[in-house]
């Protein structure tokens, strides 16, 4: 049965005809219309199931505020559960399906739930499933997980149809709203010559101005946003998004928008979504007011209604929500409600105001038409079922005699409106309470806070608690003069347009209808609807000491998951405070946290998907190796050869070859991967000497020293040589997986701890190719180029000694050089710009034919390490291992106050003698250890278990010594040196190996010296 009015509907077009589909059923719709009108003007008044007591549920709302028409979208590739009905635009061929039921909407199983709700209160899961315990993993578990969630998740085998794209956009001033408020702002903000950008949700624009209405400059309100909108697209500094959300709003001016590009047009091609990053000098939240629904039993039965998105469906979509409507409010803004559905040929049989003394012009407007108003009064219920039948009425006062019962098909109902604080609130702007209207609105005196120290968002009209037109329109005008100016453009007065609406009395706060519900009531009476939370289920976590409003939050799941408060903030603050005989100030609120409303995922993701999902970082000679048998191994996100391989030889034996001519001849390696972070400024040493456990400051230019990091609890997290460029400069190379991370811990202390140092980072790995050049032959064929070059740096043992650097030109190509080596061989690493990396590793190829010159791969790098005992991070460290445990005590400075990890090595646990130290492994049989392997102690733990001493952190078979060697952390391991242990294997092998000295090879250092 079509509900659809004959002449309301001012966003439909009744010319364009669409056919979609609700749980198999074939429906109809006009362009225009959301997913939600649509399914009412087709008299579906139940749209899911209650989240907890599968409780059926119609649509409340008419925006993003809406907690219970939530619907599973499409099929396939487009598939997306968890969707509003209320923000989904219909178009031809939308399939829709109800959730959260089983196995049908109709008849759902899970529907006991609700008769057994007197055992399912606040916090039931915390009480029933603790004995006993064997039950709940038989029993409880799989019931809960099965029972939990709403809508079904998508397909894993499938993949998303749709792409998603990032952008970028940096405005003077953001005014986050489109309705009348947010327009007056944005005219006021671009008349002084800022950059405008003006975000609105939904796909029209004047909010609920049109809808509401009144007059502006003595025209209709749409008139006037039809004609603001023409001057703002003239304006060159103003953008206009529609479709466009404000999601959450963030330090620095930092602004998120989610833009719906297609949803309303699936598959016309062009991303689907777009997220917004947007940076701003200052943000206006012309974000609006949202109603709060009345709290009586059975508020949540299909039919009842926010009065004003009842109002919504009426005059925007033309849909009729009833034959017979009853209007309940304490507030004169629900009248305007009664007049809309009386003027649309609905038959209003009752408005019932809470308040004794009533309202003002617009309630005597209702009454000239006829309609029965009573005051004092309220709903004591409403019938539960599939959808309203019948209202219950009674005294507000709960006295009075019996009540009332009259036959309905549809309730509105009004509690007041609550200013979307949410985006203010979001960074931490601080909230005041207006007792007179009974809601909390922005502190002007307490806004979110700029690095300057000043405020860099503005709340205007509803948002800000100005409900009256008049008061919007002139408070928009200020703030956008206001916004303007504080971006640093001319002061320019601009007028604000006038605007009129019927005054209003003022409201009465009403949290409980009537105001002595007994129990029976109250179990019946909802303030979270998404939630399934309930007015007892608050006044119970009262009872149980949950005094804190974050605690109740949480004990009750109030305000939590997509709702954020929207609708039953209010409520529940003032149930709990009349609970502890307290006043809500002083309760306080819940934390307001981003998104304002759900994003999708594919947004979030933007086009990192399928192969860019993580891009694969190349070095410059990517493709030299990959054509001259690199065989490719991930190493965070950049790829390099573990080995070289030829035609017919195992990765063993190509790893052997390159170990054995990197130590007899010359060896290259791409080591462009290496992290490369620049640290610069007055307070660098300052800065370094707290990052590294050794001295940086001291340092002197044109030298290297090796450092180790360590995160606050003294953990080792890096090492790498650092390098000081000149007075103000230090280059820190760490490892390859480790310059994002490195890079981001700098900027965490830069930023919270030492935010007045004058330092900057900047990481500049990509920026070039490094190249090791390693082997008895190094210096020769560097020297080889520069002859061939007609001159070059002076690369002399007494011009370039070990652990320094020096800049100029080699083989013409201008270069940075240092003297360190990884792999106890003498080695050179040239660094060049990333954009003659090819081309210098082809000269230096060329140049190195006589010194057969072989490039060498990660294992080989590893095995040439562990022979001289160096550390690998990530290998020989596993996030408890510190400094000590490795024999680099050598490495925490006794002349500094402080650093990262100082306090944490002070700790009994870290001084403990028990701690297992770094030896060298060397197998009884020259055979290999396996990688991991865990040295046998003797006798057993508490749990019956053997006894471990050690375990095994690097293993490899050493060309050069043509044996097995390992390093390992073994407990009072250099107290045992020659001492034989033995390591279980997983095959049932027991392997035996000598604890050594850690250093295999060279261990005097000479050969790197030369």
């Amino acid at each position: 049965m079509s509900t659809r009015l004959a002449k309301q509907g001012r966003l439909i077009d009744r010319s364009k005809q669409i056919e979609f589909t609700f749980n198999g059923k074939r429906m109809q719709g006009y362009a225009g219309d959301s997913l939600a009108s649509a399914l009412l003007a087709n008299d579906q008044m139940m749209m899911g199931r209650s989240f907890k007591y599968h409780r059926p549920r119609g649509v409340v709302a008419s925006g993003s505020e809406e907690p219970n028409a939530l619907m599973q979208l499409g099929t396939g590739d487009r598939y997306e559960p968890n969707q509003r009905a209320t923000t989904t635009e219909l178009f031809s061929g939308l399939t829709a399906q109800s959730q959260n039921h089983w196995p049908s909407l109709e008849f759902d199983v899970l529907s006991i739930n609700n008769k057994l709700s007197r055992f399912l209160t606040a916090g039931f899961y915390y009480k029933m499933f603790i004995h006993p315990r064997p039950l709940w993993k038989h029993v409880y578990e799989p019931i809960i997980r099965k029972s939990a969630g709403l809508g079904a998740a998508p397909d894993a085998e499938l993949k998303d149809a749709d792409t998603y794209e990032h952008f970028y956009f940096f405005a003077d001033v953001v005014v986050v709203g489109g309705g009348v408020a947010g327009l007056q702002s944005a005219k006021a903000a671009a008349a002084s010559g800022a950059k405008v950008l003006v975000l609105e949700q939904n796909s029209y624009w004047g909010g609920r101005a049109p809808v509401d209405g009144g007059t502006i400059d003595g025209e209709t309100p749409e008139a006037w946003v039809e004609k603001t909108l023409a001057e703002l697209r003239e304006m060159e500094n103003v953008t206009l998004r529609d479709r466009c959300m404000a999601s959450g709003v963030y330090d620095h001016g930092y602004v998120l928008g989610y833009e719906r590009l297609t949803d309303h047009v699936p598959g016309q091609g062009g991303p689907r979504h777009r997220l917004w990053r947007i940076r701003a000098k200052q943000i206006i939240t012309a974000s609006g007011a949202i109603e709060r629904p009345l709290s009586f039993a059975g508020n949540d039965v299909p039919g009842v209604m926010l009065a004003a998105s009842m109002r919504d469906y009426v005059v925007n979509w033309g849909v009729n929500p009833g034959q017979k409507v009853v209007v309940a409010t304490n507030n004169d803004d629900a009248y305007r409600t009664a007049l809309a559905l009386h003027e649309a040929g609905v038959e209003v049989v009752r408005v019932v105001d809470a308040r004794d003394t009533g309202g003002g012009a617009l309630m005597e407007a209702v009454r000239e038409k006829g309609i029965r108003v009573e005051l004092g009064r309220a709903i004591a219920k409403v019938k539960d079922g599939p959808r309203v039948t019948k209202v219950a009425i009674c005294a507000q006062n709960g006295e009075g005699g019996a009540q009332e019962e009259i036959e309905a098909d549809a309730v509105a109902m009004s509690g007041g409106w609550s200013p979307v604080v949410h985006l203010w609130s979001h960074c931490g702007g601080k909230l005041n309470w207006d007792k007179e209207n009974a809601f909390f609105r922005p502190d002007p005196a307490r806004p979110p806070l700029g690095d300057n120290g000043a405020g860099f968002v503005i709340a205007t009209g509803s948002a800000n608690g100005n409900l009256g037109l008049g008061a919007a329109l002139e408070d928009a005008a200020t703030a956008g003069v206001q916004a303007g100016e504080a971006a640093g453009f001319p002061a320019k007065t601009v007028a604000a347009s006038k605007g009129i609406s019927e005054d209003e009395s003022l409201m009465e706060p009403v949290w409980l209808m009537p105001a002595k519900a007994d129990i029976k009531l109250r179990m019946k009476t909802w303030l979270d609807y998404q939630n399934d939370v309930k007015v007892s289920d608050v006044q119970l976590a009262a009872r149980e000491g949950y005094e804190s409003v974050e605690h109740t939050k949480r004990y009750t799941t109030l305000g939590m998951a997509t709702d954020q408060g929207k609708l039953s903030n209010i409520n529940g603050l003032a149930i709990l405070a009349d609970s502890l005989n307290s006043e809500i100030p002083q309760v306080g609120t819940t934390t307001f946290r981003p998104p304002y409303h759900p994003i999708s995922m594919g947004a979030i993701g933007g086009e990192a998907r399928g192969e860019i999902f993580q891009p694969v970082r190349k070095t410059p000679i990517y493709d030299w190796n990959d054509a001259n048998g690199a065989d490719w191994e991930p190493v965070g996100q950049w790829r390099r050869p573990f080995a070289y391989t030829r035609s017919g030889e195992s990765r063993h034996d190509a790893v052997n070859r390159e170990v054995k001519n990197t130590r007899e001849n010359l060896g290259v390696l791409d080591a462009s991967t290496l992290g490369k972070l620049i640290v610069k400024g007055p307070d660098a040493g300052k800065f370094l000497d707290m990052m590294y456990t050794n001295m940086m400051s001291t340092l002197k230019v044109g030298k290297c020293r090796y450092g180790l990091m360590c995160s606050e609890n003294g953990f080792l997290s890096d090492d790498g040589v650092v390098a000081r460029i000149d007075e103000d400069t230090w280059l820190c190379h760490t490892t390859t997986g480790g310059a994002e991370s490195i890079h981001g811990h700098m900027e965490e202390w830069l930023q919270t701890e030492w935010w007045d140092w004058k330092v900057y980072v900047a990481n500049v790995t990509e920026q070039y190719a490094q190249i090791a050049v390693v082997g008895p032959n190094a210096r020769k064929v560097l020297e080889k180029l520069n002859a061939q070059a007609g001159g070059g740096m002076d690369l002399s043992k007494e011009a370039l000694p070990f652990m320094e650097w020096r800049d100029g030109q080699i083989g013409g190509f201008d270069a940075r050089a240092y003297r360190i080596s990884f792999s106890g061989e003498l080695s050179y690493e040239i660094a060049v710009a990333a954009s003659e990396g090819q081309a210098f590793w082809d000269a230096l190829m060329e140049a190195g034919r006589e010194f057969n010159a072989m490039p060498y791969g990660t294992e080989t790098l590893h095995i040439l390490r562990a022979e001289k005992g160096f550390i690998m991070i990530g290998d020989e460290t596993d996030g408890t291992v510190i400094p000590q445990d490795l024999n680099l005590q050598w490495a925490l400075s006794k002349k500094k106050e402080d650093y990262l990890g100082k306090r944490a090595h002070l700790r009994s646990h870290m001084a403990d003698p028990d701690r297992w130290k770094l030896v060298g492994l060397e197998t009884v049989d020259g055979s290999v250890l396996p990688d991991g392997a865990y040295a046998k102690g003797n006798g057993h733990n508490a749990n019956g278990q053997q006894n471990v001493i050690g375990r095994v952190t690097s293993t490899y078979y050493s060309a050069t010594l043509e044996r097995g060697i390992a390093m390992g952390l073994v407990k009072h391991g250099p107290k045992r040196m020659g001492e034989v242990i033995e390591f279980p294997g997983t095959d049932g092998q027991i392997y035996k190996a000598k604890i050594v000295d850690p250093v295999f090879y060279d261990k005097e250092g000479e050969k790197q010296n030369v």
